[in-house]
């Protein structure tokens, strides 16, 4: 019997557990800590790393994304689920989802279910997938599950990409203020600071601060580096190795001037989308949330959704459970409560959603506008400050000789 390390989250409260599990084999353990009502995250034998990394290959949001949508479409159009999956498994050009798909086949092959094969992959199926894949196979709309995640995927990745593409203007103009910065100080304070000891003049107070910078800089900068790479690294280790970390991080994230309001939205949107596609497909309201409250992937809100969980459980309403909550923004109860009343709560749910992800959308877009001003006051501050410890002494020194 084998030993795995594993890291999964408690389906009743979200909380992320560490610890280790015996097992015959990685499938087996992946099903041992789901019926323990835990969803695994990360699932590794003792003594051995992961076997994709193995071959060298790695599953991508691109690749999970291609074979959810072609086996949809397999199965949608009649063919039996191991021929679905053994076609889409050999036309997949990606190695690491080949190899996953290989497993996933043989498992379907010897009697279990597809809920089974893919659990036994937890680090690269969320619980929210694995949720979808029980409802819908116990729903027999299989397909339409599939579906519904290969979009929900494609609509995070297209949102990722926005925010990235909407951060690099601000990136480029951010690169140009420490490079003028960088010259300034390496190319122009050093000349002032030769042409004032060549005429036995004391330099200003400004000036001979930013010669004291810059001599700190050419003479440490490796303490500079290592301080730097150092920080960096710590606080790295410290937000994905710590639940500490993580908490402050993820709080951060959402108290922040500009993004916060933007990450909101985002975490309330993505809670929203997750349950209407549980509920749609059949999974019992406390689940659904539950599942759509760790799929939020933000402990802070997360602890907060959580106390609606427990309402839930004590006979309230979704939207009594919702109403009050911190980080919860106010359509999402309000058309709860109306899908309550109408009998159509996932569809509710998905509108309050598509609110969000719209405005979400918009204000993305218009990130670079936002940033812009801020940062150019940041960029005409800075340069002034050099800009005045350099032009100003010349013009001083000038008017003084010309006298």
């Amino acid at each position: 019997m084998k030993r795995y390390n594993y890291r999964a989250k408690e389906k009743a409260t979200g909380k992320v557990v560490k610890g280790s599990i015996q097992a015959d084999s990685e499938q087996l353990a992946g099903r041992l800590l789901v019926q323990q009502d835990l969803i695994p995250e990360t699932l590794v034998e003792e003594g051995a790393s992961n076997p994709l990394s193995k071959l060298g290959a790695r599953v991508t949001r691109k690749d999970r994304i291609m074979f959810t949508r072609q086996l949809s479409t397999l199965i949608g159009a009649g063919l039996p689920l191991s021929a679905a999956l053994r076609t889409v498994t050999e036309q997949t050009e990606s190695r690491g989802m080949r190899a996953v798909g290989e497993e996933i086949l043989a498992s379907a092959e010897s009697g279990k279910t597809l809920f089974e094969a893919f659990s036994a992959h937890p680090h690269i199926f969320s619980g929210v997938y694995l949720a979808l894949i029980q409802a819908g196979e116990k729903s027999g709309t299989l397909d339409i599950a599939l579906k519904r995640l290969a979009d929900q995927e494609e609509q995070d990745a297209a949102m990722l990409s926005k925010i990235r593409g909407a951060l690099v203007y601000p990136a480029i103009i951010l690169v140009v203020i420490i490079a003028v910065l960088l010259f300034m100080m390496f190319a122009v304070v050093p000349q002032v600071e030769g042409l004032y000891e060549d005429m036995g003049e004391e330099l200003p107070g400004l000036t001979q601060g930013l010669v004291n910078l810059t001599d700190f800089f050419v003479k440490f900068w490796w303490l500079i580096l290592v301080i730097v790479v150092g920080a960096s690294v710590g606080a790295f280790m410290f937000v994905k190795r710590t639940d500490l970390g993580r908490h402050i991080a993820d709080g951060f994230k959402i108290h922040v001037p500009v993004f916060g309001g933007l990450f909101r939205k985002l975490y309330v949107s993505r809670f929203a989308r997750t349950a209407e596609m549980l509920l749609s497909t059949g999974v019992p309201m406390v689940d659904s949330i539950t599942i759509a409250t760790n799929a939020v992937s933000n402990s802070v809100v997360e602890d907060e959704y959580a106390k609606a969980i427990e309402m839930l459980k004590g006979g309230k309403t979704l939207s009594e459970s919702l109403m009050e909550r911190e980080y919860m923004l106010p359509l999402v109860p309000q058309m709860a409560g109306i899908g309550e009343e109408s009998g159509k709560i996932d569809e509710m749910l998905g509108k309050a959603a598509k609110v969000y992800e719209d405005e979400l959308y918009h204000q993305i877009e218009n990130i670079s506008t936002m940033i812009e001003p801020i940062l150019m006051v940041i960029m005409a501050g800075l340069i002034g400050v050099v800009v005045g410890g350099t032009l100003l002494p010349i013009y001083s020194l000038v008017n003084s000789v010309s006298a």
